[in-house]
């Protein structure tokens, strides 16, 4: 019989989980994934990477799909950040060179692999769209709607496509190209994200004189 929980309590049904034993096997899978492809990842090489055996990764993920998803949302989590920096031309450099770190060197080889596999998968596919674009666009509105409310610009009603704005260019920049992601370093990522950052501005009608009266 499980142990009561306290106080009398639901009974407690095992130890919990281990948090950087689960932040190991997600890391192993990320790793292998920029290896070896979608195609080419096993189980056991992601258990065999994170020094577990196979049992251990199956009770947490039930299947390869499912810890590649969860594999590929922590990696978004960790790439997301919304700083204000007082100014949308601040918010936006910032924004437009995150996205650049993640399509750029290892992480980029790994959008790579989750996007040819994503073409084919729907599962996979809708998990790229609510980790790594729904924040890009929520990011966005964040920081237009405060550069509205400083009067740097007018209010934008279409915030969605201002988003997609931004993915677009740097998915053709860094990932529909001849020249590898992994192959761009982080000089270069922060540059093409700098000079994507005028026309970003100018789409939004931001005056470079500074707010507008109120």
């Amino acid at each position: 019989m499980p142990d009561a929980g306290p106080g009398g309590g639901p009974p407690r049904r095992g130890r919990p989980r281990d948090a950087g034993r689960d932040r190991a096997l997600l890391e192993a899978t990320l790793a292998v994934l920029a290896e070896s492809g979608y195609g080419g990842l096993t189980t056991g090489a992601v258990a065999a990477r994170a020094g577990v055996s196979t049992a251990t990764l199956y009770r947490r993920w039930s299947s390869k799909e499912e810890l590649v998803i969860a594999a590929a949302t922590t990696r978004a989590e960790d790439l997301v950040k919304q700083p204000d920096t007082g100014s949308l031309e601040g918010d936006l450099r910032t924004l437009l060179r995150d996205k650049a770190a993640s399509l750029t060197g290892e992480s980029g080889r790994l959008m790579r692999a989750l996007i040819g596999e994503a073409a084919h998968n729907d599962a996979l596919a809708e998990a790229l769209a609510t980790s790594f674009l729904v924040p890009v666009r929520r990011r966005v509105e964040e920081a237009v709607g405060r550069a509205a409310e400083r009067g740097e610009i007018p209010p934008v009603e279409d915030l969605e496509m201002l988003g997609d704005l931004v993915v677009g260019p740097m998915l053709s920049h860094f990932l529909i190209t001849p020249r590898l992601p992994e192959r761009v370093d982080a000089k270069a990522a922060r540059a093409g994200a700098d000079r994507l950052l005028p026309f970003v501005l100018r789409a939004l009608g931001a005056d470079a004189r500074g707010p507008a009266p109120a």
